[in-house]
């Protein structure tokens, strides 16, 4: 039985089933596809920006340089946001170091909340793409043996044709599922490498700003 005509027989249901399996492949592969190019570029530019930010001779000077790696704007938010405000507010209130643990705090965690965009989809995908694809299976053989039955004649070669297509709605959905388990993982340990060099430098910046003003 070819694709549109287990499509053309199928009720509401499997279609819905086959709707949501189809949108979240899709969705999946959307997100793997826009992740691993951004992540590929992020894990090449932050070590070359943050060596590029300790060779510079000022600071101005190593705000320019950074811009030269910084493609996706990872480690600039964290020069930009060592720029404290001025009086007048509570964010400008206490001591120098307070303050901007503060705003690189902040900085950091904004950063890290881009690159993990979308994960929350990566891991809906697998979780629920299997039952997906289960509830498909099993709704089809519901009504293939119902139908079976209405009919009189239940023979093996009558049942494993049904079966052996409704099947087809839980490899779709472990299709789906494995795709996404696997980058989830992927990205999420990359994410996590960016993240130690990313807060490695907050903290050596810390470090360098509240030396210089003491």
């Amino acid at each position: 039985m070819s694709l549109l005509t287990f499509w053309a027989q199928g009720d509401f249901v499997i279609r819905f089933v086959a709707i949501a399996l189809l949108a979240l492949s899709v969705s999946t592969w959307v997100v793997i596809l826009w992740k691993f190019s951004l992540l590929r570029r992020v894990k090449a530019d932050v070590p070359q920006s943050t060596a590029a930010f300790w060779q510079a001779a000022q600071f101005e000077e190593a705000n320019a340089r950074v811009a030269q790696f910084d493609r996706d704007r990872t480690v600039l938010p964290l020069l930009e946001a060592s720029l404290l405000p001025l009086g007048g507010t509570l964010a400008a209130a206490g001591e120098r170091h307070h303050q901007l643990t503060r705003v690189l705090r902040d900085s950091l965690q904004n950063t890290l909340n881009r690159l993990q965009w979308g994960q929350l989809m990566l891991a809906t995908a697998g979780a629920i793409s299997p039952f997906v694809g289960l509830l498909g299976t099993v709704w089809g053989i519901f009504n293939a043996m119902s139908g079976m039955a209405e009919a009189g004649q239940i023979t093996l070669d009558r049942v494993a044709g049904p079966v052996g297509e409704a099947l087809v709605m839980t490899a779709a959905g472990l299709a789906v599922a494995i795709p996404a388990v696997l980058a989830y993982n992927v990205f999420g340990r990359t994410v996590s490498q960016i993240e130690v060099v990313l807060e490695g430098f907050a903290q050596d910046l810390l470090n360098l700003l509240t030396g210089r003003q003491n």
